[in-house]
């Protein structure tokens, strides 16, 4: 069968042969020009080398590895809530140590001077600033009137974990830091770092261990004083007796050894924060990659660590609890975390 062209087709042909030239010469249609330095190859977007993933300034980085989480001794209290599961993390940073007074304190100056008239007043002191009356109002009978009078604001207690920060301040806290890390690296042409963030209940608990896999504390098994009798954390070593360790509340942030990846106090002075929040039963829901337990609902929110006035059963790496999102205590504190992007090269952790 033959085909008849006819003049008319002709010309809505040219027509639109001449769109279409007229359209990619305007970079309209989704077709690339080729030309210029990359001789009309795929080369991907220029001028985005010389990344380098840096370690933020009180952070130690964290290497990937597999581990089995869980309780690594008895469980005494009989819960069930921490059967052993073999789970991987990913690489990531941590602080060395918790957040001190004097950390946080920078963070509350930054936000009442910039902020106050956004967030408002009642805000920023009674959801951000710390509570101090937690030293009175968590033990009964008890001369707590000092430590609620001077412990965050006098320099004395600076380098002390900062308390009475619930869950939602801690975060807040992150964004904060993370914003005001990024707003400099912004201004100098580098790219941003991952946002700072609470560390999950498994990375927390893997890097509490510090490489040692079912170790029963930071520092290894199974005993809580070294061969001298010293007290390895701060924490309450007997019925009344709070001061063997050293310290009658608190301690100076690492005041005691750190683990093998360098962290210190994982286990005792304050209690810290996890991003997680509490599941009697979140250890067979979870994923073994990267494992965490995100439920919007759910007020309880995990602490790991132990506290100066917990027993040692609390100081074990295993060990699970919970205090409700917005709790205040003289006893919790958090510290922050970063994902670390990209396969590490091992370097940083030599």
């Amino acid at each position: 069968m033959k085909k008849v062209i006819t003049i008319k087709g002709v010309a809505l042909l040219s027509s639109l042969i001449g769109a279409i030239a007229l359209l990619n010469n305007c970079s309209i249609l989704p077709f690339g020009k080729g030309g210029g330095g990359d001789r009309g190859e795929l080369v991907g977007v220029p001028d985005r080398e010389g990344w380098v993933m840096t370690i933020p300034f009180g952070m130690v980085p964290i290497p990937a590895g597999t581990f089995h989480m869980g309780q690594a001794d008895e469980d005494i209290a009989h819960s069930q809530i921490n059967f052993n599961k073999q789970v991987t993390i990913g690489s990531f940073y941590m602080d060395d140590t918790e957040i001190t007074n004097n950390e946080y304190r920078q963070f509350m100056e930054a936000i009442i001077v910039d902020s106050m008239s956004i967030l408002g007043e009642d805000f920023v002191m009674k959801e951000l600033y710390p509570d101090t009356t937690v030293w009175v109002k968590d033990f009964a009978h008890h001369l707590g009137d000092p430590m609620m009078s001077y412990y965050y604001w006098h320099p004395a207690f600076d380098e002390y974990p900062v308390s009475g920060v619930d869950w939602e301040a801690a975060k807040y806290f992150c964004r904060w830091r993370s914003a005001y890390l990024n707003d400099y690296r912004q201004s100098v042409g580098d790219f941003p770092l991952p946002d700072f963030r609470l560390p999950t209940e498994a990375e927390w608990e893997y890097a509490a261990r510090g490489g040692r896999d079912m170790a029963k504390y930071p520092w290894g098994n199974p005993y809580i004083r070294n061969s001298k009798g010293c007290m390895l954390a701060n924490f309450k070593p007997g019925r009344g007796n709070y001061f063997d360790d050293g310290f009658a509340y608190t301690s100076t942030v690492s005041s005691y050894f750190a683990n093998d990846y360098g962290l210190y106090d994982m286990s005792g002075n304050v209690s810290e924060w996890t991003e997680d929040a509490f599941n009697p039963a979140s250890v067979p829901l979870v994923w073994d990659l990267n494992p965490t337990y995100f439920d919007e609902n759910e007020p309880r929110k995990v602490i790991r660590g132990g506290s100066w006035k917990d027993i040692a059963f609390y100081l074990e790496t295993g060990t699970r609890t919970f205090e409700y999102k917005d709790s205040t205590r003289a006893y919790i504190g958090f510290r922050c975390a970063m994902t670390h992007l990209g396969r590490s090269s091992g370097a940083e952790f030599l």
